[in-house]
Order: structure tokens, then sequence, then C-alpha cells
């Protein structure tokens, strides 16, 4: 996500939105029960607040990290059943993954936290990739960049007085993760219509 760019775009515009009822699954990360995290996004949206109308802000609630999308979901519930039984093999023969959430990083549509280092989390992607193929589905196929995204443009703006305000690192944050989740998108991405389908611990972790 580099160099700087100098212009921040409409997200929603040069990318399209989901329709109103159309659903989409994911495997994320999800962040919400990190509270040295989800305050280290607040501190950043705070700093972001003076371009509110040129932002729109990822709810805390939700903060995550993308591992893969796997788009429609299948007709048939058993499929469902076996891509999260796949994950959950897969995961359970695995440690908890230890990371560092500070750095930012610009992307012309997002402002978000690199997650590092990125191969810690490969047992996530790679478990993903694997329970998603096993009901062929292939799911994305573009480069991953493990991330949290604390605000995504809504306008066509100048980058240079965001990245002045927040700048390019804040102080570090530790996490352990130690559980994937299946999620359920409904509708357009801004309304935050999600649905925890599945919670997949590592072997590792105090989760069941």
């Amino acid at each position: 996500m580099s160099p700087l760019p100098s212009r921040m775009v409409d997200r929603w515009r040069v990318r399209g939105d989901q329709l109103p009822g159309e659903e989409v699954l994911y495997w994320h990360i999800l962040l919400r029960d990190h509270p040295a995290v989800v305050a280290l996004a607040e501190r950043a949206q705070e700093r972001l607040v003076p371009f509110a109308d040129g932002l729109h802000f990822t709810p805390l609630e939700w903060l995550h990290i993308t591992t893969l999308v796997v788009g429609r979901p299948p007709d048939d519930e058993a499929q469902l059943k076996m891509t999260a039984d796949v994950a959950r093999d897969l995961l359970e023969r695995a440690d908890p993954a230890r990371v560092d959430v500070g750095r930012v990083l610009y992307h012309p549509e997002a402002i978000v936290l690199a997650v590092e280092p990125r191969d810690a989390l490969a047992r996530f992607r790679s478990a993903a990739q694997a329970a998603t193929r096993a009901v062929d589905v292939h799911g994305d196929v573009a480069p991953w960049f493990p991330h949290v995204t604390v605000a995504y443009s809504t306008a066509d703006q100048p980058a240079a007085p965001i990245i002045s305000a927040l700048g390019r690192r804040l102080p570090s944050a530790s996490l352990t993760l130690d559980t994937l989740q299946l999620v359920s998108q409904v509708g357009p991405e801004r309304s935050w219509n999600w649905r925890v389908l599945g919670e997949i611990p590592t072997g590792g972790s105090s989760g069941g």
C-alpha cells in the first residue's frame, strides 16, 4: 500500500457495492474482543473526525482482518458445515498467532493498520482457503495483505491533510489471535449487517 496516495477516492464509486438482500460469505478474524486494538482504532478514528464528511468509519464492534472473501453461500447447508469442519480440523493443529498492530498505511480507498508480521497469519489464510476449496469454491485470489481498516474513503479528496492528521504510526498493540470466524454479510457493505456463522479456534487457544 505504498507509495502514499496523493488523493483518496470514493471506494464504492470505484468498486460498487452489494445489492440489498445479497449475501456474501467471508472468513474474518474479528477483533472486538481485543481491547488494545479496539482502543487503537478508536484513537485513529478520533483523529480523523475532522474529515468525517468524506470517510466511513468501521464500527468498533466489527473491526476485523479479512482472511478470505468466499463469495455467495452454498445452497446446501451440508456444504456450509463441511467448510467449517475442514477449517476446524486444520486449525486445531495450529498455535495462536502473535502479531503487532500500529503502523498506519494509506490506500486511495481506505486508511488501515498493518498487521505484522504478515507470515504469522499464514495458518489462518491456508485454513480458510482449504475449507473453501472443499466445497468447490476458491474464494478471492488477489494478493493478501493482512490489515485492519479503520476508515473507508467516501469522497474524491486530497490525501495529504488526512496523512498529516493521523501520521504513519500509532503506539503499537500486541495481539494473540486464536480464532477464525465465518461471517455472513447481507446487503451493502456500509450497512454492517453481519452474522457470525461459525467460530473456529486454534488448538492452542482456550476457545471451544
